[in-house]
């Protein structure tokens, strides 16, 4: 087959896959979560049920799907706050992008938060900024900046933990704040 036809199938199948996901994640931020069926969806989006079932087996697997592309968009936007900054200003800069993702989700359907945090995926997510953020620790604490005492992958838990209390909060100026305390928890204590 010819490259370009087979770019062109690609790009087609692409598009296909977004517009099914993106519809999904309208009807339900519309109708709830338990509203929603494979039919509906096919008919929102413009295609047939038999071409939907091609791309996905339920909605439960569309809604894995864009969560999926949500946190790798969310990873993204860390390994960009933490490659922008200077080397000393890295931590924080992915501590602050992780807490302003965690505020901009304030709202969010809880039964959908529920359904995709059962994806297997999640786990893989959250085991990679775990590691970012190990990885950022062990520097600041190689440079004399950040605690030695506790393993840095149990303070970058200890900070995404703490962090999670972003998404409740009223102003990203109230984030800030958070971030900055979550900082002072890191500080290696005085002698």
């Amino acid at each position: 087959m010819p490259k370009l036809w087979n770019a062109t199938i690609e790009a087609h199948r692409r598009e296909v896959r977004d517009a099914i996901l993106g519809t999904t994640a309208a009807m339900v931020a519309e109708h709830g979560l338990l509203s929603v069926t494979m039919s509906e969806i096919a008919e929102r989006t413009g295609i047939g049920r038999a071409t939907l079932y091609k791309y996905f087996p339920d909605v439960e697997a569309i809604l894995f799907a864009w969560h999926q592309r949500h946190v790798r968009g969310h990873i993204a936007q860390l390994e960009a706050a933490r490659d922008q900054a200077a080397p000393d200003q890295r931590l924080e800069a992915v501590l602050q992008a992780y807490a302003l993702v965690g505020h901009a989700s304030h709202g969010n359907d809880a039964e959908l938060a529920a359904l995709v945090h059962r994806d297997p995926e999640v786990v893989r997510s959250e085991r990679l900024i775990t590691d970012m953020l190990g990885e950022l620790i062990s520097e600041r604490a190689a440079a004399g900046q950040v605690r030695d005492d506790v393993a840095p992958d149990e303070l970058a838990r200890y900070c995404l933990h703490a962090l999670s209390a972003a998404s409740s909060l009223a102003s990203e100026a109230a984030v800030r704040r958070l971030v900055a305390v979550t900082l002072d928890g890191l500080r290696r204590p005085a002698p």
